[in-house]
């Protein structure tokens, strides 16, 4: 198989190449969750996907991870296939993924403390991840103690801290309120700045992909997801993203992208009422 560099002859970040996933179904059949996929995220790059609910962006983010193989074409990491779990690989979900009965500190450390760093080390640097994420007071509070951001805010730390060359992101900041949704993808990208691993960030929200990407892919209606189309964002960095929504480019790239999304949201949306009627 073929290396394939970029311009300064390093390997992409993630490479997904001619990639189809199928998953068997309960009545025995095959459903085919994403067909020819071709993806390339560079090292540092900040890549938002967007598309339809059933669409395949989190298949996209299992297959990058390791945790689903593609039935398929080529999956690759820094140049390497993937065919375990990917290291260096940071993942954070929808739902708190941060454990209830540990601490703040605990919580933070668990990563370093994994990889058999020292516990009084761990928790040094934990100290320090939970400043940067605006925590500091709270290392020993418990997960029920703290709001909904500032759960959020010890995901990030959790994932950052172990300085991971690729963040996945799978609709991180969907439950919580337009207020600090928007706060929490400002410190996000404050963040990321400092250490600029790639990151592949899953959301239905076009406002928050543009805000926040180097370039927006759009997939198609599922089954059978596809890349339909990908958008760089050429917005100035770094970006106040309370404010960059009113920028007059801002609001021409959200017309262009939403006008390819548009006709995909509406085509899953005309799958969903002929369900219903068949299930009536």
């Amino acid at each position: 198989m073929t290396s394939v560099t970029n311009r300064n002859g390093t390997p992409p970040a993630i490479r997904i190449q001619n990639v189809t996933k199928r998953f068997r179904t309960p009545a025995g059949g095959t459903y085919t969750a994403l067909q020819d996929i071709d993806l390339t995220v560079e090292p540092g790059e900040f890549c938002a996907v967007v598309g339809p609910t059933g669409c395949g962006k989190s298949t996209t983010l299992t297959l990058i991870t390791g945790q689903e193989r593609a039935s398929e074409g080529i999956v690759e990491v820094h140049g390497r296939p993937v065919d375990g779990i990917t290291p260096d690989c940071g993942f954070m979900f929808q739902s708190d993924a941060i454990l209830p009965w540990q601490s703040v500190l605990d919580n933070v450390s668990a990563g370093p403390r994994y990889r058999g760093v020292a516990k009084a080390e761990a928790h040094e640097r934990a100290r320090d991840w939970i400043r940067r994420v605006g925590l500091a007071g709270f290392e020993e509070n418990f997960p029920h103690q703290l709001s909904g951001g500032m759960r959020k805010r010890v995901a990030l730390a959790q994932n950052l801290i172990n300085e991971p060359r690729i963040l996945l992101m799978d609709e991180p900041f969907s439950a919580l309120d337009v207020q600090t949704r928007a706060k929490m993808s400002a410190e996000l990208l404050g963040l990321w700045e400092q250490t600029r691993p790639a990151v592949v960030f899953v959301t239905h929200d076009l406002e928050e992909a543009i805000a926040l990407a180097d370039k927006v892919v759009v997939l198609t209606a599922g089954p059978a997801g596809r890349v339909k189309a990908t958008f760089p964002i050429d917005l100035p960095r770094p970006r106040p993203v309370q404010e960059i929504r009113f920028d007059p480019r801002f609001v021409e790239i959200y017309h262009s992208i939403w006008e390819a999304l548009r006709e995909e949201v509406d085509i899953a949306y005309a799958q969903t009422q002929r369900t219903a009627e068949v299930a009536a």
